[in-house]
């Protein structure tokens, strides 16, 4: 077997993985980090925590005897690959998953969180060949709004370079204190999803700005305030929010690709979101990942320790 162990510790979820190079089959274990009723986020300290007490409970949960045929271990160890990206919550995995290529005498493979994310998305659009070549991809998720060029990196690794995206507010932040307006649950992309697709009467989405791939979401907080004062109904503010989003992605995609002519990856737990996926699907020819690799996960990162150990993919 070509097996391959994963371990991810984001500010949202724990995870581990396993992924079968020579199948392509992947099992991925992970839960949501417990966020306190009417709060959009954890401090790190409360975040490492939790992940410290979770981490192997995942782990228990991938088959018995896994670890027999894995041929090297990855984890994320940052947000982003660039100099000066760093979380502690990734303290954890990390610690976890450097043990456990010493006790079983295989590889660690290093990532970022985004790259992980990048190779996850890839697998499970049946568009693995992408990481062998250059392309554009989104990373749209609770905390990051980018824009990506990304080409084969000296490693064999994805090398990304942010080209756009917000320039203040995430849309995943936006995405959650909608949610919270509303009263949703943390992280509130699902439920929002929902209740957008209820909407009736959709209320008609702000535009913002666009120059250069880069625009702000600040403003478009006060619009959703501003709204629920007139007493719109939840499903059509729920609208209003993805719908501005995918107006600004969309807008943001164009530009790029008159000077990228490249194909487009969307990753990240905000491209799950049903509504935005139409919206790109209509006007550009991309690659999504399945709703289920959409968010965070271990399994992107199993397979960048498949990629950086030589398998053919």
């Amino acid at each position: 077997m070509n097996t391959y162990l994963g371990i991810d510790t984001s500010n949202y979820r724990t995870s581990a993985a396993i992924f079968d190079a020579g199948t392509g089959r992947w099992r991925n274990e992970g839960r949501l980090l417990d966020v306190p009723q009417g709060k959009i986020g954890l401090r790190q300290s409360d975040a490492l925590f939790q992940h410290t007490v979770r981490l192997h409970e995942m782990v228990a949960r991938l088959p018995a005897g896994a670890g027999k045929g894995v041929r090297a271990v990855g984890v994320s160890t940052r947000p982003r690959a660039v100099e000066g990206s760093y979380m502690p919550c990734f303290l954890a995995g990390e610690n976890v998953a450097r043990s456990a290529a010493h006790l079983l005498d295989v590889p660690l493979v290093v990532c970022s969180h985004q790259q992980g994310h990048l190779a996850a998305a890839a697998l499970s659009a049946g568009a693995l060949h992408l990481l062998h070549t250059p392309f554009l991809a989104w990373h749209l998720s609770g905390g990051t709004t980018e824009l990506l060029l990304v080409r084969p990196g000296e490693d064999g690794m994805p090398d990304a370079a942010c080209i756009g995206g917000t320039s203040d507010l995430s849309a995943g932040q936006l995405v959650d204190r909608a949610g919270n307006l509303l009263g949703l649950g943390f992280p509130a992309g699902a439920a929002l999803d929902d209740l957008a697709q209820a909407a009736e009467n959709p209320v008609k989405p702000f535009a913002p700005k666009v120059r250069d791939g880069i625009f702000s979401l600040s403003g478009v907080e006060n619009k959703l305030q501003e709204l629920l004062a007139r007493h719109t109904p939840a499903p059509e503010l729920a609208r209003f929010t993805v719908e501005t989003i995918g107006r600004a992605v969309c807008t943001a995609t164009a530009q790029a690709l008159a000077r990228y002519p490249l194909p487009v990856l969307c990753a990240g737990g905000v491209m799950a979101n049903t509504i935005l996926r139409g919206m790109l699907s209509r006007q550009f020819d991309a690659h999504f990942a399945a709703p289920q690799l959409s968010g965070d996960n271990a399994v992107g990162v199993a397979v960048l320790a498949a990629v950086r150990n030589g398998e053919p993919l």
